[in-house]
């Protein structure tokens, strides 16, 4: 995925080491993995599409990918923390990011907390409340192992490109852990959100498809846009497209994101 015009580098944030990397030039987006995942299994297919066009920075958090643990919980605020110390060392005044799984809720609190430094908002598998997940979702996250993963892209790039590869196990269980304790937002939060908000899930994917119909709504969304006109927030549901799936579709993505990124301010 890396070439001769991309650059790559560790910013000192918050204890951490912090991988980056920049790709293209322009406006700057900034890409927010899941758990378990890395730049290259996440959004390895629509870096080049996106980078065409602008300037795109693609980041792993604490123990992910190139990124080293510390001895340091996981959580969604401290990657959100993280996130906006690395832009700051880099001096980036103003993004637009794009978040999917807990990256999405890594970019929401980063729009949260830093209105000022987001600009257009991805949020791909995004829930603000725990039940907008589907009904035994979390249920059995507890009991997952390392051999549970086996063989998987998530496995087998942690093994290419991590600092300490033996940390694998170790990673998982602080996933566990974070994820016993995950965040949820109200409805106000979403409300009074500043940032245009695109919102995407697969049509089978791990978040309800009204869960997501429901923060649009909240977004302003919902509307007859022939006669109000359309809304600072925009909705895409993937066809025949799961969780892990939705990152694969590529084409789709860098097409709808990219008319989304580009639009108007309205």
């Amino acid at each position: 995925m890396t070439d001769s015009t991309t650059q790559t580098g560790y910013a000192p944030v918050n204890g951490l080491e912090m991988y980056y990397e920049v790709h293209g030039s322009g406006r700057p987006l900034v890409l927010l993995h899941g758990n378990l995942s890395t730049i290259g299994v996440d959004f390895g297919g629509i870096i080049p599409s996106l980078a065409r066009s602008r300037q795109v920075i693609a980041v792993e958090q604490q123990a992910h990918g190139h990124t080293a643990d510390i001895d340091r919980p996981l959580s969604i605020q401290r990657w959100t923390d993280d996130t906006a110390a690395l832009l700051r060392h880099l001096g980036v005044e103003q993004a637009d990011v794009f978040g999917y799984s807990s990256g999405s809720a890594v970019a929401f609190q980063l729009a949260l907390d830093h209105p000022q430094l987001v600009g257009r908002l991805v949020l791909a598998s995004f829930s603000y409340r725990l039940d907008g997940l589907h009904p035994g979702m979390m249920d059995n996250i507890g009991d997952l192992q390392p051999e549970h993963l086996a063989g998987t892209p998530f496995e087998q790039d942690y093994a290419r490109v991590a600092p300490n590869k033996g940390d694998w196990p170790k990673l998982i269980e602080k996933i566990k852990q974070m994820d016993a304790d995950l965040p949820e937002w109200t409805a106000e939060d979403v409300r009074g959100l500043s940032s245009p908000t695109m919102l995407i899930i697969g049509d089978s994917d791990i978040v309800q498809p009204e869960h997501t119909v429901e923060l649009f709504r909240l977004l302003g969304g919902g509307v007859i846009g022939d006669l109000a006109g359309l809304p600072r927030s925009r909705l895409a549901v993937l066809p025949g497209t799961t969780h892990v799936t939705l990152v694969q579709k590529a084409d789709w993505l860098a097409s709808m994101v990219g008319d989304f990124l580009d639009a108007e301010a309205g």
